[in-house]
């Protein structure tokens, strides 16, 4: 007696999501590709606030906290974005485009790896000036001194725009690329990078360390 095979059935094609038939089987990777970097996500936050601790018993000042919720809300936003947008507009997966922005992804994750190893105990989501400690020079950051522009100084906001960009982009999730990347610009550029520098041209006054 034949029957209806559940799982051939969920994986096959045949329209869009949001319209009859099974969902894809793309959009349901992308999805457990969003889900992981969401808990990817919490497991940084656990370890900022384990190095925040570890820096406040040894005296470290932090600046510009305000701006940390509306860090959390802008990446939230993102993979809460793409997610809808795949999902309620029928985003395709596109081979051409989404093998690349995986590729991508994948490598900005494994720096964001990179960097957090390079920088021990100093690396943190927060602003957080530790007296008497020096400049982390190690792993991507030796390159990083006298950079042009001066963004580079900053590898980890770096991959943040070339990742905020490309996963996204891996389901074609386009408008949630562009309004991340401009608004990720604004946050950056206009608050997070100038709070940075100067606890970066305060910590070479004194002999400290912060980077991120």
């Amino acid at each position: 007696m034949g029957g209806l095979n559940p799982v051939g059935a969920l994986i096959a094609w045949s329209g869009p999501v949001g319209s009859a038939g099974a969902i894809p089987l793309s959009v349901i990777l992308f999805t457990v590709l969003i889900l992981l970097t969401g808990a990817e996500r919490i497991v940084e936050m656990v370890v900022s606030a384990r190095h925040a601790r570890w820096a406040f018993e040894r005296g470290g000042i932090e600046s510009n906290r305000r701006q940390i919720p509306w860090m959390i809300a802008l990446h939230v936003g993102m993979l809460l974005g793409a997610l809808a947008e795949v999902w309620l507009l029928a985003r395709p997966f596109l081979s051409l485009l989404g093998w690349p922005m995986l590729v991508i992804a994948l490598a900005c994750q494994a720096g964001r790896f990179w960097i957090i190893r390079s920088l021990g105990h100093q690396w943190n989501t927060r602003i957080v000036v530790v007296p008497g400690m020096p400049l982390v020079t190690t792993g991507p950051y030796r390159w990083s001194r006298h950079p042009s522009p001066r963004f580079l100084a900053h590898p980890n906001y770096v991959i943040v725009v070339i990742e905020g960009a490309a996963l996204p982009l891996v389901h074609t999730a386009w408008i949630t690329a562009l309004a991340f990347t401009v608004l990720n610009a604004v946050l950056l550029l206009g608050f997070r990078v100038p709070a940075e520098e100067r606890a970066l041209a305060g910590a070479a006054r004194i002999g400290t360390g912060v980077r991120t």
